[in-house]
C-alpha cells in the first residue's frame, strides 16, 4: 500500500465520521418541556438545518400542540414525519405549521423530515 492509498483510507474514514457526527450529534440539542396554553401543552420548533429543539417532552394524557417554524428552504426540511401518530405534514417556508397530538402512552416517539435527515424526539413521560 503506498502513502497516497493510505491517505484515501484516512480521508474516507474521515468523511465517515464526520456524517456520523452531523446526523447524531451535532443536531441534537437540549430538550424542551411543553408550555401550557389553555390546556394544551405547546412547543415551537424551529426548523432550520435541523429541529430546535430536537427532544420535546410532554405529559401523556395531555394534548400537545407542536409548531413547526420552518425557516429553511431546503427539501428535505419540507416535511415532517411522526410515524407513532400517523402524522404526515408538509411545511411551507416562512410559516408556522400547527400538528396536534395526545399521546396515550409513555415513550420516545421520533419524528424526522421526509428523508429522515433531520431528527427529533418527542418523549412522553408516564
Amino acid at each position: 500500500m503506498t502513502g497516497t492509498d493510505t491517505l484515501v483510507i484516512l480521508g474516507a474514514l474521515a468523511a465517515i465520521a464526520a456524517v456520523n457526527w452531523w446526523f447524531f450529534v451535532a443536531g441534537q440539542s437540549p430538550k424542551a418541556a411543553a408550555t401550557s396554553v389553555g390546556g394544551t401543552a405547546e412547543v415551537v420548533i424551529t426548523v432550520d438545518g435541523g429541529y430546535s429543539p430536537a427532544v420535546v417532552q410532554v405529559r401523556r394524557g395531555e394534548k400537545v400542540r407542536l409548531v413547526f417554524d420552518r425557516k429553511d428552504t431546503s427539501s428535505c426540511s419540507e416535511e415532517v414525519v411522526i410515524p407513532d401518530f400517523n402524522v404526515r405534514r408538509f411545511l411551507p417556508t416562512g410559516e408556522r405549521t400547527v400538528v396536534e397530538i395526545e399521546p396515550t402512552t409513555a415513550g420516545r416517539f421520533p419524528f424526522t423530515c421526509g428523508m429522515s435527515m433531520l431528527r427529533g424526539s418527542i418523549i412522553v413521560d408516564g
